[in-house]
């Protein structure tokens, strides 16, 4: 029994630690997928939190994870990680069985896990927490005293230095769609072999005072009869896409509201992005860091556009110029693409061949003065 609950004690403090290490990486999206589920519940007073929560919970998950492995402090560990494991096969649950959250964010972008596969793994994991819950005065801790609190500790300070460094600087590992070396057009396309959506289009139209719906091959028939009033035209989707491009919302809008995505992407040279949100509450001098930029951009003839949703606020802290040009995009785009705000994106055609945060905007400078 002690061999197996080792192992046990093993699978769970490596996952937890696994777990928690994907979304330090970027805690930025676990952060977009706790407002997600806000947003569905109805919470939106919690939205401007689920950044703290996040930096908490993954924190938690790394040094929880730890706990378990040497064995310190196991009965208050092991209280906490039942509580925490109740509440993950919550959510994974109501993700799975109410179909209003497509992915849980388990194991962050790097590793997608679908709503029933994130559900069987927390099922599987509150079977082996049990059992270390119920065994937890067997269990001997590796390292007493100084030891085991040292270990704790420097657990604590890895978790605040890496998630401090990754949200000023961007993750250290990209899993986005966006990241540097994709092609954003490529991503823009369907998987080869897969199937779109498939729809169902039904009308809805009165008749002597009642709604009648029918589909284009059943029209009633006396449709031509005066009787019948049009209401509405319905479009039910009967068959879910077998899957989706890895982009598929990211357009960006000109000065007069024309799609110019493709005629931006499929640039032949080179070219700067900076991606922000909300000017308004980007980093503090942005504009300064992006003037600079913008300067060297001149020198070398590479255009320089700002893409942001709310141009008019850019605008004011930094006006367009000739080589300053702006294009709008949805923020909920923008803030997937770039996990800072702003970030910068230097491409070629549609290729992504640097991604730099604001606090590493010389980085970009460096990069575009080597550029031919």
């Amino acid at each position: 029994m002690k061999i197996l609950l080792s192992i046990i004690r093993l699978v769970v403090g490596v996952l937890f630690i696994f777990s928690g290490l994907i979304k330090a990486n970027d805690p930025m999206g676990l952060s977009y997928k706790m407002q997600e589920f806000f947003e569905v519940w109805g919470m939106h007073f919690l939205n401007d939190y689920t950044l703290a929560f996040a930096l908490i919970m993954n924190a938690f998950e790394i040094v929880a994870g730890v706990a378990i492995l040497i064995g310190w402090r196991i009965r208050l560990v092991s209280w906490l990680l039942l509580l925490l494991i109740i509440f993950f096969t919550f959510l994974t649950g109501y993700a799975l069985f109410s179909g209003k959250i497509k992915t849980c964010g388990c194991f962050g972008d790097c590793i997608p896990l679908s709503p029933k596969q994130s559900f069987i793994k927390d099922l599987v994991l509150l079977v082996l927490i049990l059992v270390i819950f119920i065994k937890k005065d067997v269990i001997q801790p590796l390292f007493r005293g100084f030891g085991g609190n040292f270990l704790i500790a420097l657990s604590v300070l890895f978790c605040i230095v890496s998630q401090w460094y990754v949200i000023k600087h961007l993750p250290v590992i990209d899993c986005l769609a966006y990241k540097k070396g994709n092609n954003l057009i490529e991503k823009m396309k369907m998987p080869e072999g897969a199937v779109a959506d498939s729809f169902a289009i039904k009308f809805v139209y009165k008749k002597d005072g009642k709604q009648v719906e029918f589909d284009a091959e059943h029209f009633p028939d006396d449709f031509n009869d005066s009787t019948y009033e049009y209401v509405d035209r319905v479009q039910e989707l009967i068959r879910p896409a077998s899957a989706t491009a890895a982009i598929t919302d990211f357009i960006l809008y000109g000065d007069a509201g024309e799609d110019t995505t493709l005629a931006i992407l499929s640039q032949p040279g080179y070219y700067v992005m900076l991606l922000s949100k909300d000017a308004n509450q980007a980093e503090e001098g942005w504009n300064k860091n992006a003037a600079e930029v913008s300067k060297v951009c001149g020198q070398k003839q590479i255009p320089f556009f700002i893409v942001t949703a709310t141009t008019e606020a850019a605008q004011k802290q930094l006006p367009a110029t000739q080589n300053i040009h702006y294009l709008k995009c949805d923020a909920t785009v923008i803030k997937t693409a770039g996990r800072v705000n702003p970030t910068y994106f230097v491409m070629k055609g549609a290729d992504v061949v640097g991604k730099f945060a604001n606090a590493d905007f010389d980085k970009a400078i460096a990069q575009l003065h080597k550029l031919k």
